[in-house]
């Protein structure tokens, strides 16, 4: 079987679960007790903050651990948008309608309770949203403006830069979801221009549960969690530091390999899509052709069944998906493939594949597989 959903999740890297394994057992202690046991679990804690920060060029101090991806878009929104509100009164909010459900509820949330106002910046239909259309939307009340780095389904990479020096322009605080793009695409906050991040650690071969949201220390920041005070009063309850210390080694191995594995599996990439595009006659390839992450490539297949053509792959021994792991079993088209112009229908038929950092083969038996899937449904 051949695993192509490496957007979904990654398996745990052996030397993630050799770094964690001290803390599991021998030095398992609460991070928050006084005593040699729990000591040893707070210098482990503190250790792995720095190791993070230094991969976002971040301070050790805006580091939050959370308990994943969602939780860190959920704290980076509600929590900035409400510390805003509390410290100077605004309230509107800035996203995209093809951000990941965890920042397009929590925008939603802020609406429905708290009376923000929330703007969606529309996106061409390559998945990319216009700096000029950002600077338009932005207001004197604009709370944050969030966005992905790159989209979770069609790979899309993102205009951050260019986006955030706009609203740094305004003095509008920028969240950016990394999730998908860590292990890929450069992760410094400097050179984004961003004033948080959020990360999951099961992208890069941590486990799952794992997460951060790295956010400077000038943002105010309304905590979710209530409680012991953890994380800074950011986020209370009793750090998972074996957690931590598996998503901090996963991040810095990810990191060290980030420039030759881009290259490599874009390369792979690239020959994956041609030969579906020519074997294929009804794929249409998603996304930003040259502008996408290097591990995905997203498909429509017009008059299909996407579900279908998933099984077809995986009795054919590729498992793959049509989307979003979260949105999985939705009878709804896609909200990021009908936010881009695609018809609904068409829509319906997404299936992407996403390749792991050290993919190494040509996938000239997957692309034919998809094209013998595709003619049997």
């Amino acid at each position: 079987m051949l695993y192509l959903d490496n957007a979904a999740t990654t398996p745990v890297r052996p030397e993630v679960l050799e770094a964690m394994m001290p803390y599991l057992t021998q030095w398992f202690g609460n991070p928050s007790s006084h005593h040699t046991v729990g000591e040893a679990a707070a210098g482990a804690l503190a250790e792995a903050r720095s190791r993070v920060a230094r991969v976002l060029g971040m301070r050790a101090s805006d580091v939050v651990f959370t308990s994943g991806g969602t939780e860190a878009n959920n704290l980076a929104v509600k929590g900035i948008g409400i510390g805003a509100w509390q410290a100077s009164g605004r309230r509107h909010v800035v996203t995209t309608p093809i951000e990941h459900e965890s920042i397009l509820e929590s925008a939603a949330y802020l609406s429905r309770v708290h009376g923000f106002d929330v703007t969606h910046l529309a996106v061409d239909r390559f998945a990319r949203a216009d700096p000029d259309a950002a600077a338009a939307a932005l207001r004197e009340d604009t709370a944050l403006l969030s966005l992905g780095y790159a989209n979770n389904e069609v790979g899309t990479i993102q205009y951050v830069a260019a986006i955030a020096a706009v609203a740094s322009e305004h003095g509008v605080p920028v969240h950016v979801d990394a999730v998908q793009a860590a292990g890929w695409l450069p992760l410094s906050a400097a050179e984004l221009g961003v004033d948080a991040i959020s990360l999951a650690g099961h992208k890069v071969g941590a486990p799952k549960g794992t997460g951060v949201l790295a956010v400077r220390g000038r943002v105010p920041l309304e905590p979710l969690m209530h409680g012991g005070g953890q994380e800074r009063g950011r986020r209370s309850g009793t750090e998972d530091v074996a957690g931590a210390v598996g998503l901090a080694t996963a991040l810095e191995l990810a990191e060290a390999d980030r420039a030759e594995a881009s290259a490599r599996v874009t390369a792979i990439r690239d020959r994956f899509v041609a030969r579906v595009l020519a074997t294929v006659p009804s794929a249409e390839l998603t996304g930003d052709p040259v502008h996408r992450l290097p591990g995905t490539a997203s498909f429509t297949f017009a008059g299909t069944s996407g579900e279908a053509v998933l099984l077809e792959l995986e009795r054919r021994g590729v498992v793959s998906s049509s989307g979003s792991a979260c949105a999985a079993g939705s009878d709804e088209p896609s909200h990021v493939l009908v936010a881009m112009g695609i018809d609904p229908e068409v829509a319906r038929t997404a299936v992407r594949f996403t390749f792991p950092h050290w993919l190494r083969q040509p996938l000239d038996a997957v692309a034919d597989a998809v094209a013998a899937s595709v003619a049997a449904v």
